[in-house]
C-alpha cells in the first residue's frame, strides 16, 4: 500500500543555469514534491514523529533551491529528490521543478524536469 504527501507550488528564488545572467540575477524556480509514504501507523497513532514532517522538509527544500547554483535543474532535481529520501518514512519520491522565467528566446510558459527516485536507485 502506498499512500501520498505532496508538496506542491514551493516557490523560490535561485540561480540556476549555465547562461551567466542566470548566474547573475536569478529567478523564480517552483518545486512539487509527491513522497510516497505508507500513513497507516501516522493515522492509527496520530503521532507527527510517525510521519513526514512536511513543514521541515519545505524548509530543507527552499533551502536547496536558495543554496549553491548548479548548472541544470537536472541536478537541482536529484539534490531534491535526496533531501527527500533522508526521510526512512519515504519510499519514492517524484519531484518536479519549474522553471518558469528560462531564457528560451521564445514565448513559453513553463520548462520543467520531472524525476523519480525510490530507495532502490544507486
Amino acid at each position: 500500500m502506498t499512500d501520498q504527501i505532496g508538496l506542491r507550488g514551493l516557490q523560490a528564488f535561485g540561480y540556476h543555469g549555465v547562461l551567466p545572467e542566470e548566474r547573475r540575477d536569478g529567478q523564480r524556480f517552483v518545486v512539487d514534491a509527491v513522497l510516497s509514504v505508507d500513513s497507516r501507523f501516522a493515522a492509527a497513532s496520530d503521532d507527527l514523529s510517525n510521519t513526514v514532517d512536511y513543514a521541515g522538509l519545505a524548509q530543507r527544500l527552499l533551502a536547496i533551491v536558495e543554496g549553491d547554483a548548479v548548472n541544470l535543474i537536472e541536478t537541482l532535481a536529484q539534490r531534491l529528490a535526496d533531501a527527500c529520501l533522508e526521510s526512512e518514512r519515504v519510499s519514492e519520491v517524484e519531484i518536479t521543478v519549474h522553471k518558469p522565467e528560462a531564457p528560451t528566446g521564445v514565448n513559453i510558459d513553463d520548462v520543467t524536469i520531472t524525476i523519480t527516485r525510490d530507495r532502490s536507485a544507486p
